[in-house]
């Protein structure tokens, strides 16, 4: 097999890293990219084009990581990851375990790690690469990378709930719950709720969102329950879709432009967390974005002639 082959053969793998370490569909692109032109570009055939393609894509994406989270510390608003419909990375036998490293849920947790400590968590907990493959990633001792993994496993198994819902039962809770939603009803919505529940935007400053994360069943209910009729009326549409590997929904305008995604998290048979990502720097590789000022202007035109 020639190099173009070996490469697009290996492109799903070095993406699925790449967005584990950055949280960004954009940057992981970038980094696969990069990581192309750098194998393309070699004067020496490795020996292994996955273990050059991964440690190259993985140092690249520490690199960029470095710089990023500078950049989140910044950042307007709550952060979230870009979110990502479909994982490329397709591996039936571990299809349930890879969903659940990509969520939202699971990516925010790994945002507390250094990027040497979440680069080694994905690369031996995520894709089990042996250790002399992830010493050499991420240019490490083998010694060295085995106590980076016990202080992220640590972090991370301190971070994560205690009960985690199977998936069918995250896919029946999460369509009564669209349901409830799209029909304004407050009390479904309650009872799907958990009663810390919080939902939470992000919007980047660039698009209109609530100042802060809203929290508990009766507020988090009442307010999607106000908010979809509104939406109804300007032409607003939404689309179940998983997303991150969690039941969510793809929201659009009336001109079927992208205008937001929103994830769910469910925990103990209710719904723990809604996040919602609006920012449209975020939704591009979705496809066409709307303009989610005009859709709110729109909203609030609607709201002022029904009072």
């Amino acid at each position: 097999m020639d190099k173009t082959g070996e490469f697009e053969a290996l492109r799903p793998l070095l993406f699925s890293i790449a967005y584990r370490i950055l949280g960004s569909v954009s940057e992981a692109e970038d980094a696969v990219q990069e990581s192309w032109l750098r194998f393309d570009t070699s004067s020496t055939r490795p020996v292994s084009a996955k273990a050059f393609l991964s440690a190259t894509v993985t140092r690249i994406a520490i690199d960029v990581l470095r710089s990023a989270r500078v950049r989140r510390e910044e950042y307007a608003g709550p952060w979230l990851p870009e979110p990502l419909l479909d994982d490329p990375y397709e591996d039936p036998v571990r299809a349930a375990e890879l969903a659940d490293s990509v969520s939202m849920a699971a990516l925010l947790l790994l945002e507390r790690l250094s990027p040497l400590e979440r680069s080694v968590f994905v690369l031996r907990e995520v894709f089990a690469f042996g250790f002399d493959e992830v010493a050499t990633a991420v240019g490490r001792s083998e010694a060295a990378c085995r106590q980076l993994l016990v202080r992220a496993r640590r972090h991370m198994h301190e971070g994560r709930p205690r009960f985690v819902a199977d998936r069918q039962e995250r896919h029946d809770l999460a369509e009564k719950f669209f349901g409830a939603m799209s029909r304004g009803d407050v009390d479904g919505l309650r009872n799907l709720l958990s009663a810390d529940v919080q939902l939470v935007g992000d919007g980047g400053g660039k698009a209109p969102l609530l100042a802060r994360a809203v929290a508990g069943a009766e507020n988090v209910a009442r307010l999607l329950a106000t908010i979809r009729p509104l939406m109804t009326s300007t032409g607003v549409t939404f689309e179940p879709r998983e997303v991150n590997g969690q039941p969510g929904a793809l929201f659009r305008d009336r001109d079927g432009l992208v205008l937001r995604v929103m994830a769910l998290d469910v925990l103990d048979g209710r719904v723990r967390v809604i996040r919602s990502v609006i920012n449209p720097d975020k939704l591009g590789h979705l496809g066409p974005v709307a303009d989610p000022w005009a859709v709110h202007r729109e909203v609030r035109e609607v709201r002022g002639r029904a009072r």
